[in-house]
């Protein structure tokens, strides 16, 4: 009975052991592929959009610029627009200089905000004029057309689509061989010439100027109050559709027929 006792433990260890084993093998082959569904599964997920996250990002930050537009000079002061662009998107635009002082403060507290949402809205200078600030408004559409400009040139032509108001320029050098000077003809008025020239952009009046009118006098004082709101006028308008300055009626209906000729000459 003593010399049984040390086989029998042989064979119970022996047999513990190669259940353990069994166990083990058993075991391993069950662990390899849960883990792999598991975790490697989620985790190549989690990677792919830790790389797509990087990269939307870039390429958003390198798509925006910001783009500020020329001074444009009005009766009450300067006005001067920029503008962030994103994705060939107005994304934001805002004044950096408007008339100020005296009356000109409350009229740039109402009209400013409203331009520059109406800019965003219409991705163009294609905007209306607030009532009670035409001066700011016309400034602010000089600047905003610069900026659109600016934009275009700097993007190829790419951005922002609807700068022209849609029209689809071909490309900066498209938009830049588009800007040109025309001058109208000479219009003889009862108290002296008047001659006007326009600049024209993408088919746009972006600038009005007188380059004769009335002096001498009351003419100089009537040509110093009539010619600048004219030229906004002719801007805001975009035409010679605009309305006599009260008190230089003369001057103004020869500003209307060079201004007429000056845009019949530059096609529009």
């Amino acid at each position: 009975m003593r010399k049984s006792h040390p086989v029998r433990r042989v064979v119970l260890a022996t047999a513990a052991t190669v259940s353990g084993i069994v166990l083990l093998l058993s075991l391993k082959p069950a662990s390899g592929p849960a883990s792999a569904q598991a975790g490697g599964g989620a985790a190549p997920q989690q990677t792919a959009a830790a790389q797509e996250s990087p990269q939307g990002g870039s390429g958003q930050q390198t798509g925006t610029r910001t783009v500020t537009g020329e001074v444009a000079k009005t009766q009450y002061g300067p006005v001067q627009v920029r503008l962030t662009v994103s994705g060939g998107k107005i994304t934001k635009a805002e004044a950096v200089q408007a008339p100020k002082g005296g009356l000109s403060d409350q009229k740039t507290a109402m009209a400013v905000p409203r331009l520059n949402q109406e800019a965003v809205a219409a991705q163009s200078a294609q905007i209306d004029a607030v009532s009670g600030a035409t001066y700011t408004s016309g400034g602010y559409k000089q600047s905003l057309q610069s900026a659109l400009d600016k934009a275009k040139a700097a993007s190829g032509g790419g951005a922002p689509s609807g700068s022209a108001g849609g029209s689809g320029a071909p490309g900066s050098s498209g938009a830049a061989a588009q800007a040109r000077t025309v001058t109208g003809n000479v219009a003889q008025t009862q108290y002296g010439p008047v001659q006007v020239r326009v600049t024209v952009s993408g088919g746009k009046i972006t600038k009005a100027e007188a380059v004769q009118a009335p002096k001498g006098g009351l003419s100089d004082q009537k040509t110093a109050m009539a010619v600048p709101r004219l030229n906004q006028e002719a801007v805001s308008a975009q035409g010679a559709n605009i309305d006599a300055v009260s008190g230089a009626t003369y001057t103004s209906t020869g500003y209307r027929q060079s201004l007429q000729s000056a845009l019949d000459k530059a096609g529009g």
